[in-house]
């Protein structure tokens, strides 16, 4: 039998590669953009200082925009589970959680709760594949150890 984690804790890598890699890339090309705004336009504009500068704040804008796909964590322990996705947070004891679920085709894991909610766990992702299912593996580890020890109690 395999022995049950004390804490499982789960962010997603592929993402969170993808994620960084385009954040740069906005910059990058919002700063060449900038570089080139010199001059007039057609209707008789002039493009100056200002106009750079915000070009490049609207890059950077746009890569923490990116960036917040990186935000989901999840974490696991006997009491157990705290998971933070790209909006919202959730603190759920394990009395509260029915299953693990990850089936086939879920881009993420998801958490069925006893008042037939569901949460999703996108720290979890199908694209971080053995990952992903190791995580789950031990998360539903965590879960059953709970329910076992509320049954003999």
């Amino acid at each position: 039998m395999t022995q049950t984690p004390d804490v499982v804790r789960a962010r997603p890598r592929r993402a969170a590669a993808v994620c960084w890699i385009a954040a740069i890339a906005v910059v990058v090309v919002f700063s060449v953009v900038a570089t080139g705004l010199r001059g007039g336009t057609e209707g008789g504009g002039v493009f100056g200082a200002a106009d750079q500068v915000a070009m490049v704040g609207l890059g950077l804008l746009g890569a923490l925009g990116i960036l917040s796909f990186t935000r989901p964590r999840a974490e696991a322990d006997k009491n157990g589970i705290r998971v933070r996705n790209v909006v919202g947070s959730y603190d759920l004891p394990w009395d509260v959680v029915r299953a693990v679920r990850f089936g086939r085709g879920a881009p993420w894991a998801s958490l069925e709760l006893v008042d037939d909610d569901v949460v999703a766990v996108m720290a979890i992702q199908a694209a971080d594949k053995e990952h992903a299912v190791e995580a789950v593996r031990q998360v539903r580890r965590l879960l059953a150890d709970h329910q076992g020890s509320v049954g003999a109690g």
